[in-house]
């Protein structure tokens, strides 16, 4: 009986608590851009605290650059898109692993593998973009 009166009555899904339809590549850009300042001021700082902190800092912005590259992935464009687009699954997969910790911006200080996320970032936004329009 409890599970009755307990089960939802409709299922949805979204990129957050409330489907509220507002998707941006730009949310990952930004954290993409805040990965590449914690690259350059490491290079310029020597104390192993603040280092430590950069370490974190951009790991975790690694995890939210790939969280809304899955969300635009996998809420916003639907078949259509992949269609008329067929490189996107390629694209996201690339820019999640250029994120992610085998070798990304979360695993490395290379500015050369920031500038690589971004560039992705850029090109799946292009896409985005033009999805809009039509």
């Amino acid at each position: 009986m409890f599970a009755r009166l307990f089960a939802p009555t409709l299922e949805v899904s979204a990129h957050c608590d409330l489907p509220c339809g507002v998707y941006d590549p730009a949310q990952a850009r930004y954290e993409a851009e805040s990965i590449k300042a914690i690259i350059g001021k490491v290079a310029d700082n020597d104390d192993p605290d603040f280092r430590t902190r950069a370490i974190l800092i951009k790991e975790e912005r690694s995890n939210l650059v790939k969280h809304h590259l899955w969300v635009l992935w996998t809420d916003y464009f639907k078949a259509p898109h992949f269609e008329k687009y067929p490189q996107l699954h390629t694209l996201f997969n690339e820019a999640t692993k250029l994120a992610g910790g085998g070798g990304g911006t979360k695993a490395t200080f290379d500015a050369e593998k920031a500038d690589q996320l971004i560039a992705k970032i850029d090109e799946i936004s292009e896409i985005f973009w033009e999805t809009k329009k039509a």
